[in-house]
């Protein structure tokens, strides 16, 4: 079967591609994340020398990560009013009066539940860099630290475990 020369080329990009990059999943997420890394020579490598590198975190990313999750929950949890707190950034993302007021509720009594993390929970699919922003605007630079040092030191190499 003779195809076009449009698809006949794709299909030996695809080719080389695929014997550059045996393992298929990795061919997968280079194809996704980051598609300009696929145009490489006979010369490069497989894996650890193609232009892959983290995708941008999303909130559920984080929290896998008990320990930021603990020290978020303990600095956002807290209610002063002073300080901006998890009410003031999920209110910014659409929360609604009775929704806050929901959860500040759940706070109290016999189980306790932290509305960081429960607002994180119901924001799970927004990119970390919507939380920095977050962060930013209400001069939260104790919150900002901390996710720019998970991000740039921690966030890499769990995401490599999957390169």
């Amino acid at each position: 079967m003779e195809y076009p020369f449009k698809l006949k080329s794709k299909f030996k990009i695809l080719e080389r591609v695929l014997d550059r990059y045996p393992d298929f999943m990795h061919f997968m997420q280079c194809l996704i994340f980051f598609p300009h890394s696929l145009d490489f020579g006979k010369e490069q490598k497989p894996c650890k020398e193609c232009l892959c590198s983290a995708p941008p975190p999303k909130i559920s990313d984080l929290m896998n990560d008990e320990d930021l999750l603990y020290s978020l929950r303990l600095k956002l949890d807290p209610t002063h009013c002073t300080v901006k707190n998890w009410k003031n950034f999920a209110s910014r993302w659409g929360m609604s009066y009775d929704e806050l007021t929901l959860l500040e509720q759940r706070t109290h009594g016999p189980t306790y539940h932290s509305p960081t993390q429960e607002f994180l929970l119901r924001y799970n699919q927004k990119p970390v860099t919507e939380l920095t922003a977050l962060c930013q605007l209400y001069q939260r630079i104790d919150v900002l630290r901390l996710l720019q040092r998970w991000m740039e030191n921690d966030w890499p190499s769990r995401w490599q475990g999957d390169c």
